[in-house]
């Protein structure tokens, strides 16, 4: 298992973070040959599902996401949304929160990521590689800057 965790500044209001964030289609413009396509009507709740179709030519797979946790931020109350991988090829679980800051709001994301078939050996290569990708996605989607070097 690929485990992985790091926090991102943004000069977005905690509300408008995770609005931003919880675009599910915008995430593939940020994942290289990737696409996402949400499977249920909105708004986005417990029990969303989204499939984020990564693929070159005919060659490809897909991450099913669904939602089981959505708590948005309220106040100075956090936001947290959490998502289970249910995929036959890539499992595990991604979470986020959102809460306030000083000037703006910090996104925490924590995840672990699993890709059947693939030996444990390749974990660390796994987690370095999804550590880059998803703290690309939260930087392009809230305009945030890091705030930690995890």
């Amino acid at each position: 298992m690929a485990v992985f965790q790091f926090a991102e500044h943004s000069p977005l209001s905690p509300a408008e973070a995770w609005r931003r964030l919880t675009e599910w289609e915008r995430h593939g413009d940020s994942v290289p040959f990737t696409r996402v396509t949400v499977r249920t009507p909105p708004p986005t709740d417990v029990g969303t599902l989204f499939v984020a179709r990564t693929a070159l030519g005919p060659a490809g797979f897909d991450d099913a996401m669904e939602v089981v946790e959505w708590r948005p931020p309220r106040g100075a109350a956090p936001g947290r949304c959490r998502l289970e991988k249910r995929g036959s090829y890539v499992t595990g679980w991604a979470e986020f929160q959102v809460r306030e800051a000083i000037t703006g709001s910090t996104v925490s994301w924590h995840e672990d990521l699993r890709v059947r078939g693939l030996p444990g050996f390749f974990d660390g290569v796994l987690s370095a590689a999804g550590r880059v990708m998803f703290r690309r996605v939260v930087r392009r989607l809230t305009g945030g800057g890091s705030t930690d070097r995890g």
